[in-house]
């Protein structure tokens, strides 16, 4: 209930609700804040510094002066390290009115839905998916289409599903790759595959969220649509930035590339918004993209470590399972082994959400329940903190599954 009985909310904040990641956060926040032991398991975050050239190139902006407004779309510097990334490392060819940098990649995720669809126009996410997509294609007065993935289809959309999840109505297909929550990497041929489902319908576009790119393991490769089917490039929107890859989740700073009309469409409604990414952002962004990136084998090292030792520990967990991610630094976990069970206090374990309730409770370690991304019942733990820290909370976990009658 509202505390002020005159103030009115908009039908569309009915739609939306909170970002479970940001919530489970702002819990845990709150719990350090009563000098609680907690352990954030819950955030997408690398807890690796900035790269010390990427830091260097923001204070050598800041000396420089390039502390104002930049051109809406990004500066033509950031825009054409950007074309050049996607050319050298993608095989993908764009000119620099089909590029928009943003204040992240989540921004312009929501202004390439807000700038194309239309009420009652269809989203079609493969789930498990990152929190966010059903709500932003509801602010958009669209209808999110969970098309339900699983864990023996290595939580991939199929050809099959997707034939049948495309009506008339279908506008987009969102695909993650790297996914977040699983981890799960499309290979070029299962691309393929759906790019010869979506042929016959020429309306519905690709969104390509490939802000994990460049974290993958076991030698694994990447590909995106529009370099595995350049037929489709017209109605593909690549969406990136340097938050994850670059440990620069604070910076604010992603980019889109597309068809120019499209992309004139977001640089439109980013000028009624937040007008531009930070100028010292996107000066940073340039380094992050043009200069080498020695530091990124002994990352995905250190990465790699991590998530051996949360599968281990997963082994040793009564209740819990999971397959192997091939490229994020996500671990999403089959709690249904949990179901049933019972706390120390007798409450009886009925959700992923109560599971994660309990893990929190007994350890003091945050996860974010399954149902968050579409699928149930299940955890998403993210293993991008202190190797010795992630170690404990392992154990922990281990502990408070074993505490369960």
């Amino acid at each position: 209930m509202l505390d002020h009985p005159r103030l009115r909310l908009a039908p569309r904040m009915s739609r939306l609700r909170p970002s479970p990641t940001a919530e489970i956060s702002q819990r845990l926040r709150r719990l350090a804040a009563e000098a609680r032991e907690v352990i954030n398991l819950g955030e997408g975050e690398l807890d690796f510094d900035t790269p010390v050239h990427v830091r260097r190139a923001a204070h050598d902006a800041i000396e420089r002066g390039e502390t104002k407004y930049t051109s809406v779309a990004g500066t033509q510097v950031l825009r054409e390290a950007i074309r050049d990334k996607l050319h050298n490392e993608n095989g993908l060819d764009y000119t620099l009115d089909e590029i928009i940098a943003g204040p992240g990649a989540k921004p312009l995720i929501l202004d390439a839905l807000m700038a194309t669809v239309s009420p009652g126009d269809e989203v079609i996410i493969p789930a498990p998916h990152w929190v966010s997509y059903p709500d932003m294609a509801r602010l958009a007065d669209g209808e999110p289409v969970i098309l339900p993935c699983d864990a023996a289809s290595d939580w991939k959309p199929t050809p099959e599903r997707l034939a049948a999840a495309l009506t008339p109505k279908s506008r987009w297909l969102v695909l993650n790759s790297p996914n977040n929550p699983t981890g799960a990497i499309l290979t070029a041929e299962e691309l393929s595959a759906l790019a010869r489902v979506l042929a016959p319908y020429p309306d519905v576009l690709v969104l390509c969220d490939d802000i994990y790119e460049h974290i993958r393991y076991d030698g694994l490769p990447f590909a995106t649509m529009p370099e595995v089917e350049p037929a489709l490039k017209s109605r593909c929107v690549v969406i990136n930035g340097v938050s994850k890859a670059f440990s620069m989740t604070g910076w604010r700073l992603g980019y889109a590339a597309g068809p120019a009309p499209l992309i004139k469409a977001m640089e439109t409604l980013q000028s009624q918004s937040s007008t531009n990414a930070s100028s010292i952002s996107q000066a940073a962004a340039v380094a992050a993209l043009r200069e080498e990136r020695d530091f990124m084998d002994e990352w995905l090292t250190t990465l790699d470590e991590r998530r051996h030792i949360v599968l281990e520990a997963i082994e040793r967990a009564p209740g819990l399972a999971c397959g192997r991610p091939q490229g994020a630094f996500y671990a999403y976990i089959d709690c249904s082994g949990l179901i049933g069970r019972k706390r120390p206090d007798s409450d009886v374990i009925k959700t992923d959400g109560d599971v994660a309730a309990w893990i929190l409770d007994a350890s003091g370690v945050g996860l974010i329940p399954g149902a968050a991304f579409g699928t149930s019942p299940y955890l998403r733990l993210a293993y991008a903190v202190d190797t010795d820290v992630l170690r404990r909370a392992m154990q922990g976990i281990v502990d408070a599954c074993k505490q369960l009658g």
